[in-house]
């Protein structure tokens, strides 16, 4: 900073920081690539750990987003698996301080911050420096609205008979948690919410109209549906690659697209467990033996030496006409693509999303956390999907025989179950297409939203 540069500048900056997860991370920069293809005169700058710079520094991105970094909460990102109570606690108490360092080194004032819920004390240190905060929720709505009201249970020592704008809810629907620590932490999350100026949501309206109007009437200031936040940009008028015969594609880009290419209709069964958190080895044995045993044709995203050890006989092979193991893939391509049937998923709430996005009707196998009351509104309230599990609990194992049972029956493209799967499949999508066209929900809130920042902007000076 200039310190003798007094003259006003009418710069709209927005600082957006994400959680330092890839769950967090992607709707952030998905959010802040839409404002910027809005505004293009917006400044974003972009800040995670220098961790996380080395893993997304290199992608593409827009000329007005730039990068900015603070140290690693932890040695090392990747031992939040191994700690995450622990790296939750550490990114609570250790971003602060070099965050506003990092502010006071920029080039232009800040007029905006926009911050996941999850960091719990930004809201107030926008407060305290007069820049608007907008905190940003990745997860669904109706998850948002739960945790609300836990904190009315943690204040009121009692628990609302209805919640405000959710269906029926029962306990085992409600989010399971690491430990207390984590749920305290989250909790505080959600109240902080109301020190902000904005609250956003990655969900659709359309989807959850109810418990976010119903949210809406709780806080005094907007609260924005602006989804989904997925990459649905990159992949409009985007093709596969013609479809080669040649033999040894494996390592070829995009060679699990060529896979797809040459497989029939709705015929392949997309299998992929998330980025971070893993079922038991016990549990993945059986996931594997019933999908290979169901002869129903699977694009699978391994990870980890011990589950691409379970394919060793020939899987992942270009040349295997059931199925392939990929380590990445690209998720919403591929769920767009028009041979795959179904999708097996873990329910994270950017899957979920790019799911009802491409119109793909799920199997869910929840894990933790908000995937619970997720895989609830998949399979009754939206009515685009069937569990696994017939109990929920981590102590509960699906056998290869009950897997392989229920692929064979989901994948059946003849059966009426399916077909009714697919039709309400085909309205959610059309929500969601609605929802991000112009004059849609999400675009509306968009536009609203960049207008109000920008005119809060004029009110700043470059110091």
């Amino acid at each position: 900073m200039n310190p003798a540069r007094t003259e006003p500048t009418n710069v709209c900056h927005v600082v957006a920081l994400p959680y330092p997860g890839r769950g967090h991370i992607n709707p952030m920069m998905n959010l802040c690539k839409l404002l910027a293809s809005k505004q293009p005169e917006i400044l974003i700058t972009f800040v995670v750990t220098e961790e996380w710079l080395g893993f997304i520094g290199s992608e593409p991105k827009p000329d007005n987003i730039r990068f900015g970094t603070i140290p690693n909460v932890i040695p090392s990102e990747l031992g939040r698996a191994k700690d995450f109570p622990g790296f939750v606690e550490a990114v609570a108490t250790k971003t602060e301080a070099p965050f506003g360092e990092l502010l006071d080194r920029l080039e232009y004032q800040v007029t905006t911050i926009i911050a996941d819920t999850y960091l719990v004390w930004v809201a107030g240190f926008g407060n305290r420096r007069n820049i608007p905060v907008a905190s940003l929720w990745t997860m669904s709505a109706s998850v948002f609205s739960i945790l609300h009201h836990f904190h009315l249970l943690e204040k009121n020592g009692h628990f609302p008979v209805e919640l405000s704008g959710l269906p029926p809810t029962r306990l085992a629907n409600l989010p399971t948690t690491f430990s207390k620590q984590t749920l305290h932490r989250a909790l505080e999350g959600v109240e902080e919410v109301s020190k902000a100026q904005y609250l956003l949501c990655t969900s659709v309206y359309e989807l959850e109209s109810q418990v976010i109007d119903s949210l809406q009437a709780e806080f005094p200031f907007p609260v924005y549906a602006i989804g989904p936040t997925i990459p649905y940009f990159q992949v409009l008028n985007q093709s596969a690659s013609a479809a080669s015969t040649t033999t040894g594609l494996i390592n070829t880009p995009n060679y699990y697209l060529q896979w797809l290419d040459s497989q029939p209709a709705g015929s392949v069964l997309y299998v992929s467990l998330g980025s971070f958190l893993s079922v038991s080895s016990t549990q993945m044995d059986e996931i594997v033996a019933g999908v290979r045993n169901s002869g129903v044709r699977f694009l699978f995203v391994a990870r980890g030496e011990h589950l691409t050890d379970l394919f060793k006989d020939g899987c992942g092979n270009i040349d295997d006409q059931m199925g392939i193991v990929v380590p990445w893939c690209d998720q919403l391509r591929v769920l767009s693509h028009s041979s795959v049937g179904g999708f097996w998923t873990h329910c994270g709430f950017n899957s979920t999303l790019e799911a009802l996005y491409a119109g793909v009707p799920m199997l869910t196998f929840p894990i933790i956390w908000d995937q619970v009351p997720n895989s609830k509104q998949i399979a009754e309230d939206w009515k685009v999907g069937w569990r696994v599990k017939r109990e929920t609990g981590s102590d509960y194992l699906a056998s290869k025989e009950e897997i392989s049972e229920l692929v064979m029956r989901f994948m059946d493209s003849d059966s009426d179950d399916k077909k009714e799967l697919k039709k309400r499949a085909r309205e959610i999508q059309e929500f969601c297409q609605v929802a991000i066209s112009e004059g849609g929900s999400s675009d509306t809130n968009l536009d609203v939203f960049v207008k109000d920042i920008i005119s809060k902007s004029c009110s700043y000076k470059s110091t």
